[in-house]
């Protein structure tokens, strides 16, 4: 007999998404345009050709590493939305690594950048979680403003000391030596990041599921005083679990400059980090539910350029998509456990 928690899971995000797909349909109607053919446009630009669809991917890996730097901390019963300020400092750390020494040629070197910035990342969330444990700071105010603070430094160095002299127009750091960056898969346009962000992806839902250290995490997430009283270091768990999810927000950060802009500038502050949020919690911050929720919205991120061609509807508009998405999924949180009354618990 399935768990009627467990199909609640399933079917209340579903049902959010498709109501935010009627709702963006009826924004685009009043703005005087077809919703059937923006909706036909929406998965055409996201999925309808390999182009589409690596571009979809493209986008796809980023975003599944955000996500965790959400899902792993909510585990541990915090609400962190600061994985863009890693994400930012990531890029930051891959980009300026060569600058203090230079990496050895081929993927030894690669790895040691995306270190770098997985580094700078961790540092960056576990203050968040240092904040909460030591002072009783509230853990979604202070990552939120840590993001401001993260991009202010990013913006401070790359636009300043570290500019290189040669990027006029977009100030920007000096590019990768081409023997460092990262490449891609099997010839495609879609860069490793992707696989970086789905076996991410496994290795944490194991971890959690199967592993006596993330029972732990969810012991503490689920009741704290219990987990105290049976001998959990709490606070380390905290603290942990933070740096962890932001080492995959700097990770993808890195894989943002490493792969695809091959310098820090302002194109990597696209916004991954706060869509990281919204991939998560459609995801119930289950990492294995990440992997097929984070293509999804990085198949509307890609069709967002179609929207604009076609039907001359700003490529922005996806994020009104984004945006009802998120407030819809947490209202339906609220249906949970008063829906589905007929099927039993088990």
């Amino acid at each position: 007999m399935l768990q009627r928690q467990n199909l609640e899971s399933v079917l209340l995000p579903i049902a959010a998404l498709i109501l935010a797909l009627l709702i963006f349909g009826a924004f685009v109607s009043f703005s005087g345009k077809s919703a059937w053919e923006a909706w036909g446009l929406l998965f055409k630009g996201a999925f309808g050709d390999s182009f589409s669809l690596q571009n979809t991917l493209q986008r796809a890996a980023p975003l599944m590493l955000t996500a965790l730097c959400v899902a792993i901390p909510a585990r541990a019963g915090l609400t962190i939305i600061g994985a863009e300020g890693a994400l930012v400092l990531g890029g930051f750390g891959c980009a300026v690594l060569p600058y203090f020494f230079s990496p050895p040629t081929g993927v030894m070197g690669t790895t040691l950048l995306l270190l770098a910035g997985s580094l700078l990342g961790a540092l960056w969330i576990s203050l968040v979680g240092w904040l909460y444990e030591k002072r009783g700071v509230n853990e979604t105010i202070s990552s939120l403003l840590l993001v401001y603070i993260a991009i202010a430094l990013f913006k401070h160095f790359v636009e300043g000391m570290l500019k290189d002299p040669a990027s006029l127009n977009k100030p920007s750091t000096k590019p990768l030596e081409e023997s460092v960056r990262l490449g891609t898969i099997a010839g495609s346009d879609v860069h490793y990041g992707l696989l970086f962000g789905v076996v991410s992806c496994v290795l944490v839902g194991i971890w959690l599921y199967r592993h006596q250290g993330g029972f732990a995490l969810r012991v503490v997430g689920g009741n704290m005083r219990a987990a105290k009283t049976v001998g959990i270091n709490t606070s380390g768990m905290v603290i942990g679990a933070c740096a962890a999810g932001g080492a995959f927000a700097g990770l993808a950060g890195a894989v943002e400059v490493a792969a695809v802009h091959h310098a820090a500038n302002a194109s990597i502050i696209a916004g991954y980090g706060y869509a990281g949020i919204l991939v998560s919690f459609v995801a119930r911050h289950n990492p294995f539910a990440i992997i097929p929720v984070a293509i999804l919205f990085g198949g509307f991120g890609a069709a967002g350029s179609l929207l604009q061609r076609r039907m001359d509807i700003p490529d922005a508009s996806v994020l009104v998509l984004q945006g009802v998405a998120f407030v819809l999924v947490l209202a339906f949180e609220t249906l949970r456990g008063r829906t589905l009354p007929g099927l039993r618990r088990v």
